[in-house]
């Protein structure tokens, strides 16, 4: 039988097995057949490409295999756990919602206390899955009169496991602006006093998303430090659960969310499937089709979203019949708790797109994960097909991710990588449901509290606890498991090398291997060379020293992942072996002292984060020379060691045009100004590059290339330590630069036009015309910053953060007239006597935050209406400000710092704006602050005063309530 008539007995099997339980059966029985099938062909392919290798042949070919590993399986279970949602609304509209929305908006705003009792009003929005509630309170959320009406806002998905601690670090963060990290999850005592002097006095707004806690008790526990807030707070509660809304609700009635009325479900649709049918005949004949459609939906706004995904831009109208006309409709949700029109959306994916969103069953809860990982794990199982065009595997699994996000099975997260400044996605919580029901058995998150049993059958499995030995011991039984993989913190982090070694090297069919975390991992077995199957290995952020050579026996291996290895000081020397080797991520492993011979043979290398360049007979640059295909970072290390101009040449940067960042790094002082002038010179990149860091190069100018409007592309520049450099490169041409960062260039004393790259050929043009953040930090030489003879605007015209810390000597500031996009200024020269020059800010109409310190010779003139945070030292600085603070009628100021100012100054009652909530005086002992109530009588919550007032006033800090 072919291939593809096997396939439409399987697409058949798939839909009817709902209903027969012995097609069930038999589909189970025929997809653990395939994953044994496809573990022996796998184990021929790889004796077979090892031989090849030894007989010095390194082509390959994959024999053809029929994958039959996305077919439907499952039976009825527990609801998954829900990831997390946000307060962004994903949607341009909310339909058929106003009234609701107006409703709630409504309870918000109300200055009410139903009971007498309560000074946090709680309203429950009460509803079933996939109605809508995360939407209509991410609407509410977001409104602009509510943002207007509360001090703070806190958004929380607290899901199905009601952890106090959690939620009250997550307000406790949104309260203090901080991290996770800064605070103890254990310890709910100081978690929740902090979160009380946090909330004390101010009118919030929390919304806790997805509750299904019925314990009363934990529930007050929760809700203690919410008291100390000010009256008219509110908290907004979404559940499915009734007996919750009883628990929580503080108003007469919950609010019950109905489901949606057919027009309102029917434009929710038409938004997704009619998005570019252009057509207006096939338009009219499929718009009754999809009237139909979204009426089976059944009110429910995910339904007809997922749906109308799946038929987005298509134009067959049997398709659309199909869909309409389907078996499943009539599909129990009672007993499985699956939405037939998911299920439906579901069957109608191709095949391919099935197995990979079956296998995200294995994320736990609150999981949010990136396209890239994920795409590298889908490559590493092979549920990437192979595509006839010449196009790369991870391209392809771009594609497939982006459809499943386009027919809603994926959706964003407002989560964004600090690093790489990437999205995060997660699943709805009913989608979480059908890829659990989907993937059957053969995916599970080993998590607290449920069953290893299941555990031992699984193929693939994700652990998302801290796993004891007792665990391990048990999952070592599961010998054909493909997938082992950490999720959700450290699981990983008290295993052993002996738990490794023993235990986990010993699943023979492991095709996916993570041990992200596992710090006291020092040593790995030489038994890893056993593992034929591996195509994905992460080690990161583990104790690791070296990899045992055996490891270049992994000829099947993709991906390895070192990154964070802080105590990694070689790589096997026959790494060259990995020819199937597509992404090695070695980044901020800095003990790394050298690279292997003959990576230049890692033709299919994808993924090269950090190379170190050799000393004397060492690895060379030009090992980069063969790997044209790189894409993402390229950190080159230890470029003193590059012996000559032409050895740079060698390393044919500029053909490496997929590379987005560039970094390279000089160790050390030059001995050769020149030498590294020239070497600079012939590191040229290509000039797709998006990101470029420069650091530690010694010689005494910048390269013709640095600066060149071919770069058009390039939006971040950073020069760090290039401290014999006199002049700085000509930035201002290129026209994509939106951040540049320019630190310890001592060399550096005047800044003027060649800057900006203005000469007589193109004095016309803009200046920076991108830029939006500048800095500059240690410029210890520079004493002049210069402007240019060009019209006011033409230079940082979309300018927004500009920053000068630390450099000492500048006296002499021409600013631009205008700098009409600037929201934040900061000078900072913390060095005893140091004291810059500024004769007058420039006009910045948009200015929200001013930190001036120490300039003697500054002149305020008037605040603009959008000014939120000043911070002045120097007399007359604060001289000039006291000035215009009484002379602004009307300000957006919220903090005010005075520091360092010898002049007898008073703060007479009327000068502190109505809208002030701080106040900190230092280092002002001349300074008249009149301490008696009247003058307080604004906003104002904290007063802090230091070695100030006639050094009455040591260090006095006030906490008032507002």
């Amino acid at each position: 039988m072919q291939t593809s008539a096997v396939n439409s007995v399987l697409d058949d099997a798939a839909v009817k097995q709902n209903t027969n339980p012995n097609i069930k059966q038999w589909l189970d029985d025929l997809e653990n057949a395939s994953y044994d099938a496809d573990d022996l062909l796998d184990e021929i392919e790889t004796h077979a490409l090892q031989s090849r290798l030894k007989a010095e042949s390194t082509k390959s070919s994959k024999a053809k295999r029929i994958y039959v590993l996305g077919l439907i399986k499952g039976v009825g279970e527990k609801p998954s756990p829900r990831p997390p949602t946000t307060s962004l609304t994903e949607e341009s509209e909310v339909y058929g919602r106003d009234a609701d929305k107006e409703a709630i908006i409504k309870l918000l705003l109300t200055h009410d206390d139903h009971e007498g009792r309560n000074k946090v009003s709680v309203i429950p929005i009460v509803g079933m899955g996939g109605i809508g509630k995360t939407t209509l309170a991410q609407s509410v959320y977001n409104d602009h009169a509510v943002e207007k009406h509360f001090n703070f806002k806190s958004w929380v998905c607290v899901s199905e496991e009601f952890d106090i601690c959690k939620v009250t670090k997550t307000v406790l963060c949104a309260v203090t602006k901080s991290h996770s990290h800064s605070y103890d999850d254990s310890n709910l005592d100081l978690l929740q006093t902090t979160l009380k002097e946090g909330l004390t006095g101010k009118k919030f707004l929390i919304v806790l998303d997805d509750v299904w806690n019925e314990d009363y008790i934990d529930w007050k526990k929760m809700c203690t430090p919410f008291n100390y807030g000010a009256q008219g707070c509110k908290i907004i509660v979404t559940t499915r659960n009734e007996k919750v809304a009883d628990i929580t609700g503080t108003i007469p009635t919950h609010y019950h969310l109905e489901h949606l009325k057919d027009e309102d479900c029917w434009k929710l649709f038409e938004k997704h499937a009619f998005d570019k049918i252009r057509d207006s005949g096939v338009c009219q004949v499929l718009e009754k089709i999809g009237r139909g459609i979204a009426k089976k939906c059944n009110g429910l706004p995910l339904a007809a979203k997922s749906l109308g995904g799946l038929l987005r831009s298509k134009e067959d109208i049997n398709e659309w019949e199909r869909v309409l006309k389907s078996k499943i409709w009539d599909f129990s949700y009672k007993e499985t708790k699956i939405l037939p029109a998911l299920l439906l959306s579901y069957n109608y994916l191709p095949s391919h797109l099935k197995r990979c969103f079956a296998f995200c069953s294995m994320f736990p809860k609150d999981y949010e994960f990136q396209k890239h990982e994920l795409v590298l794990l889908w490559m590493a199982e092979n549920l990437l097909r192979q595509s006839k065009r010449d196009k790369r595997m991870e391209d392809i699994g771009d594609e497939y991710f982006n459809e499943l996000v386009l027919t809603s099975f994926f959706q964003r997260s407002s989560k964004v990588s600090v690093s790489s400044w990437k999205s995060f996605f997660v699943m709805h919580d009913l989608v979480h449901d059908l890829a659990r029901y989907v993937s059957g058995e053969y995916c599970f998150t080993l998590e607290d509290g449920n069953s290893n049993e299941k555990a031992m059958r699984v193929r693939h499995l994700g652990v998302a606890t801290v796993v004891s030995l007792q665990r391990f011991g048990t999952i070592s039984e599961s010998t054909h498991l493909r997938t082992l993989l950490p999720l959700d913190g450290y699981p990983f982090c008290y295993l052993f090398n002996e738990v490794v070694n023993n235990v986990i090297l010993k699943l023979r069919c492991l095709r996916v291997l993570s041990l992200f975390g596992c710090t006291n991992l020092r040593q790995l077995s030489e038994s890893i060379g056993e593992l034929k199957h591996l195509r994905f290995l992460n080690l990161s952020e583990t104790s690791i020293k070296r990899l045992p050579n055996s490891v270049c026996k992994l000829y099947n291996l993709q991906i390895l992942n070192l990154s964070r290895c802080r105590e990694l000081i070689e790589l096997p020397e026959d790494m060259h072996h990995l020819i199937n080797l597509r992404h090695l991520d070695i980044s901020y492993c800095f003990n790394l002292v050298e690279m292997p011979r003959q990576l230049s043979k890692l033709k299919s290398l994808q993924t090269l984060t950090y190379f170190v360049v050799g000393k004397d007979n060492k690895t060379k640059i030009g090992e980069l020379r063969e790997l044209s295909d790189l894409h993402g970072e390229l950190h080159i290390r230890n470029l003193q060691n590059v012996p000559s101009a032409e050895d740079a040449l060698e390393a044919k940067l500029m053909d490496k045009n997929n590379l987005e960042a560039l970094r390279l790094h000089w160790n050390g002082n030059s001995n050769d100004s020149n030498h590294d002038e020239e070497v600079l010179k012939n590191l040229l990149p290509h000039t797709n590059l998006k990101m470029l860091y420069i650091h530690g190069y010694g010689g005494p100018s910048f390269p013709n290339w640095l600066g060149d409007v071919s770069f058009c592309n390039t939006v971040y520049i950073q020069l760090g330590k290039c401290k014999y450099c006199k002049c700085l490169p000509p930035l201002g041409q290129l026209p994509s630069l939106k951040t540049l960062y320019i630190d310890g260039l001592s060399g550096v004393v005047t800044v003027g036009a060649e800057f900006y790259g203005i000469n007589g050929s193109n004095s016309a043009r803009k200046a920076f015309a991108s830029l939006e953040f500048l800095g500059f930090r240690d410029l210890a030489a520079w004493e002049e910053w210069c402007s240019v003879g060009v019209d006011d605007g033409e230079i940082f015209p979309k300018l927004q953060e500009l920053e000068i810390v630390r450099c000492d000597r500048l006296r002499s500031v021409d600013w631009p007239v205008n700098l009409p996009c600037l929201t934040k200024l900061q000078i900072i020269c913390p060095s005893s006597g140091s004291e810059v020059l500024v004769s007058s800010l420039p006009r910045t109409p948009a200015i929200r935050h001013l930190d001036l310190s120490k300039c003697e010779q500054l002149e305020v003139r008037g605040l603009p209406q959008t000014v939120e945070t000043i911070s002045v030292g120097g007399c007359r600085g604060v001289e000039s400000l006291m000035k215009a603070l009484r002379e602004s009628q009307t300000c957006s100021l919220q903090s005010l710092c005075i520091n360092d100012c010898s002049l007898p100054i008073s703060l007479p009652t009327g000068c502190l704006p109505a809208t002030l909530t701080q106040l900190r005086i230092h280092n002002c002992e001349k300074l008249e602050f009149p301490m008696h109530h009247d003058s307080l009588k604004t906003s104002l919550q904290r007063l802090s005063i230091s070695k100030s007032c006639g050094g009455s006033l040591i260090n006095m800090v006030f906490q008032l309530s507002s």
